[in-house]
């Protein structure tokens, strides 16, 4: 690792780092909370309402992995950098969009400067704090910041949209970008891996096709018919994408995504819950804002003042979860996350307009307090045994499987209440929410498995095992 001096100021970094997560975090619940207005203001369907929300998302998820390669080649504080830049005028552009198209298209960008910021900001905290017990600590602030962004999310957004317009809601990270690119500039340190990877741009073309015709098809299922020529290609084309993927990959010397990292118990169980964890938050925010404000009739305002139990549990769970990882490990957070996520979506089986707002709050409570018990296991289990050189990359998997989760979320809960209102619209989200509860026992379930000793031990093979190769790579560049 080649870090450039100047000062170390681990605290003051991880507030840095702190607020690209804070920008990348606010805009999925804020985004959400505006999505009726922006459907009135723009005159979106419902898949454009989707698909806001999923470019975004999507091209997050499909540029991670090589934004924490480029990264740990070119410097993390020079990409991180980069991605401010890129973020803050995609908002900036966002707030300007004339049509859904060109909103859809800022997203993008958005997203492309997204990438950029959380696989390498956690990088940067990773190197940052060597100490395994003052990393589970960073991490779990970190996590933290996740719930904070939530809480503001909600009725910052309401707020915003009620008082100013939809559009103000990407203004507000423009002096947010601007402020952590000054910051970056004067006090984070440079730094990049001994033997950074390669680029892989077929694994990078294979990754983002096999997104995008995935979420393509679910999206568009309900319009065309599940079973629509058009559909069934596009599922065609994602089962393509992912056959190249495991063909293509094992083949290449520094490929996109290393299928050695699942050989790994914890690391593949922690991928799973990120996608598991992150469907549930993804359908939840979807789904809930237009039962508050379509089927309901509540403002965003209050849209964002009922769901604030549910941001305010992650953020006070975030940290106790952090504590939790480094004194007793992954499995409590786990188990406990996955156990209130499945209660909390179990009182909102039978949801309907008449349904008690006490019954609401406490299912929101429940769901808040199992993702801000989630985070830090799954982002301290993906890293574990894994070479700090290694840190990009095992970050940026885990991040992907986040953003892989919210897209489908998004996706899935979308599709199942597609062209629905009022209390059929109510009927079909039972399905979301059955899910949901599916996704809790399966975050407990990983939980148990990825933490016994014997799945201790196949990540300390894993890590051994590309340590060495990392040992190897070095010594080839030194006699160089």
């Amino acid at each position: 690792m080649n870090i450039t001096n100047r000062g170390s100021r681990p605290g003051l970094i991880l507030v840095i780092c702190c607020l690209s997560i804070l920008l990348v975090s606010l805009d999925v619940t804020i985004v959400n909370i505006a999505l009726p207005a922006i459907r009135s203001s723009l005159g979106a369907s419902f898949s454009g309402l989707q698909w806001t929300i999923d470019s975004y998302t999507l091209v997050l998820a499909s540029l991670l992995m090589l934004s924490g390669s480029l990264g740990d080649r070119l410097g993390r504080r020079r990409i991180f950098q980069a991605g401010l830049a890129l973020f803050t005028l995609g908002s900036l552009l966002c707030g300007l969009a004339p049509t859904l198209g060109w909103l859809i298209a800022f997203r993008v960008l958005q997203a492309a400067g997204g990438s950029m910021l959380n696989p390498v900001a956690m990088a940067i905290v990773v190197n940052t704090f060597s100490d395994p017990r003052q990393r589970a600590r960073a991490i779990g602030i970190w996590g933290g910041v996740v719930g904070v962004s939530m809480a503001l999310g909600p009725i910052l957004g309401g707020t915003l949209v009620d008082r100013v317009g939809w559009r103000s809601i990407f203004w507000v990270n423009v002096p947010i970008g601007v402020a952590a690119l000054v910051l970056t500039r004067l006090f984070v340190p440079e730094s990049r891996a001994a033997v950074a990877r390669a680029v892989d741009p077929i694994g990078q073309v294979l990754v983002l096709l096999l997104l995008g015709t995935l979420t393509y098809a679910i999206i568009d299922a309900p319009r065309t018919g599940w079973l629509a020529p058009g559909t069934l290609v596009l599922f065609g084309a994602a089962a393509a994408a992912a056959a190249g993927l495991a063909v293509a990959e094992p083949r290449r010397r520094e490929p996109l995504i290393d299928f050695r990292f699942f050989s790994s118990v914890p690391f593949t169980a922690a991928t799973l819950t990120a996608v598991a964890a992150f469907a549930t938050l993804g359908s939840f925010l979807f789904v809930n804002t237009l039962y508050l404000q379509n089927v309901l009739g509540y403002s965003p305002v209050m849209a964002g003042l009922l769901t604030l139990p549910m941001a305010v549990m992650a953020a006070v769970f975030a940290p106790v979860s952090g504590r939790l990882v480094a004194a007793r490990g992954a499995r409590l957070p786990l188990v406990l996350a996955g156990t209130f996520t499945a209660a909390g979506a179990a009182l909102l089986i039978r949801l309907a307009p008449t349904t008690s707002h006490a019954q609401l709050l406490v299912a929101y409570t429940l769901i808040g307090m199992g993702f801000g018990l989630v985070n830090a296991p799954i982002t301290n289990t993906a890293t574990s045994g894994m070479p700090r050189a290694r840190a990009g990359v095992a970050s940026a998997t885990a991040s992907t499987s986040r953003q892989v989760g919210i897209s489908l979320g998004v996706a899935v809960g979308g599709s199942l209440v597609a062209g629905a209102s009022g209390a059929q619209f109510t009927a079909d989200s039972h399905a979301v929410w059955a899910l949901i509860v599916g996704c809790g026992v399966v975050i407990a379930l990983l939980g148990l498995l990825s933490t016994g000793r014997a799945a201790e031990r196949t990540a300390a093979r894993t890590g051994h095992l590309l340590e060495a190769e990392v040992h190897d790579a070095e010594r080839r560049v030194a006699a160089a």
